[in-house]
């Protein structure tokens, strides 16, 4: 038995049907995504983490945020173009450590304050090994061909 709001939206259906207001819909005829799949009851954050583009890091406890963090240190530091820039992130990431040893929450795992002078070490042993090496420009092709000339310190 149906009542009679229940009779009154199955009409609009109907008459929205009869004027092929459901025709060409985006989607139509085409399987419903994941229905082969076994029931995940966290399918809707994975697809709303897949849509927004939003890093899985976001969903670790901070204790295994801040180690990963510091793991990926040598990287993030490597395209700063100062030593001071290197150190205030250095020192940015190590107020986030101590804040986080002071009352710490989330599973227990070993988190220390990264050394300064350290990473200033690497970011600078990094830039020197990456840094492109500097040639001299070749001369044109007319400069390379004609003969050189022999001055002598009495001509100029």
């Amino acid at each position: 038995m149906t009542t009679g709001w229940e009779a009154a939206v199955e009409a609009q259906i109907r008459s929205a049907q009869e004027r092929g207001e459901f025709d060409n819909l985006p989607g139509a005829g085409k399987p419903i995504p994941g229905r082969d799949m076994p029931y995940d009851e966290g399918w809707w954050i994975r697809s709303f983490m897949e849509r927004e583009q939003i890093p899985s890091d976001l969903l670790l406890p901070t204790p295994l945020q801040l180690r990963r963090r510091i793991e990926q240190l040598p990287a993030e530091l490597r395209d700063l173009p100062t030593e001071e820039a290197v150190r205030s992130y250095v020192a940015a990431l190590n107020t986030e450590v101590v804040a986080w040893l002071r009352t710490p929450t989330g599973p227990r795992v070993v988190v220390r304050p990264v050394n300064v002078d350290e990473a200033v070490r690497r970011w600078r042993a990094d830039r020197e090994r990456l840094a492109p090496v500097v040639t001299a420009p070749e001369p044109p092709r007319a400069a390379r061909d004609r003969p050189r000339r022999r001055w002598r310190w009495w001509r100029r």
